[in-house]
């Protein structure tokens, strides 16, 4: 009995690394929410003011990021992508930068890891509306 169990483990799919449909040969990410005409705004704001995104595409984290934004808003971002097989990759930026993680952003010359509210980062990038 052990080793049919064994033997028909053998055939069954394993899970691969991430199911997302951002994956698929986009090598980029692709955001699919809404934005508001604030965030929109507010994205702008953070482009002009030299605030900059590294990102990688097959990361969840930055998709989550950009999701946030809503795919009008992302459009509207300094996105630096930093997975070597990336759509437009800036991978010796990153390597520069010394960035540790992803999403990373580039706040006033600081250096800030992970998934950031929009709240947070209109305290962070001194966003006043």
């Amino acid at each position: 009995m052990k080793r049919l169990l064994i033997s028909l483990l053998a055939f069954l799919p394993l899970p691969t690394a991430l199911h997302s449909s951002h994956l698929h040969n986009q090598r980029e990410l692709i955001v699919t929410s809404e934005s508001s005409k604030e965030s929109i705004e507010f994205a702008k704001f953070l482009s002009e003011s030299g605030v900059v995104k590294y990102s990688a595409y097959w990361c969840p984290n930055c998709l989550n990021q950009g999701e946030l934004f809503g795919k009008q808003a992302y459009k509207e971002l300094n996105v630096v992508e930093c997975a070597r097989d990336g759509k437009n990759s800036q991978t010796q930026l990153c390597i520069d930068k010394n960035i540790q993680g992803f999403p990373s952003w580039e706040i006033k010359g600081k250096i800030i890891i992970g998934v950031q509210t929009l709240k947070e980062l209109s305290k962070l990038s001194g966003y006043e509306k």
